[in-house]
């Protein structure tokens, strides 16, 4: 058998933010996860959705990045920035 060629496998300390919130035009459930890694960005996970993004602050003022990123739409993407400049 092959030994396997690992790019990295590291072991790290975290702290991840489980918050639900209810906006005006859907309901979030994230997880947030804070870690050295990603330049001190966090990596949001919507957990309805499986979907995920690293973000930082620069990330929530790039029109059209969480539309993207989660498949959501404008007026869903604001009130989940809205929710973000607060944790990010």
């Amino acid at each position: 058998m092959e030994e396997r060629f690992f790019l990295y496998n590291d072991l790290i300390d975290s702290k991840t933010r489980f918050v639900s919130f209810m906006g005006e035009q859907s309901r979030f459930d994230l997880a947030i996860t804070t870690t050295d890694r990603f330049y001190g960005k966090k990596l949001v996970l919507d957990m309805q959705s499986n979907r995920f993004a690293i973000i930082g602050p620069d990330d929530l003022d790039e029109e059209g990045y969480l539309e993207h990123a989660f498949q959501i739409s404008e007026n869903e993407a604001t009130e989940l920035r809205n929710f973000l400049f607060e944790v990010v």
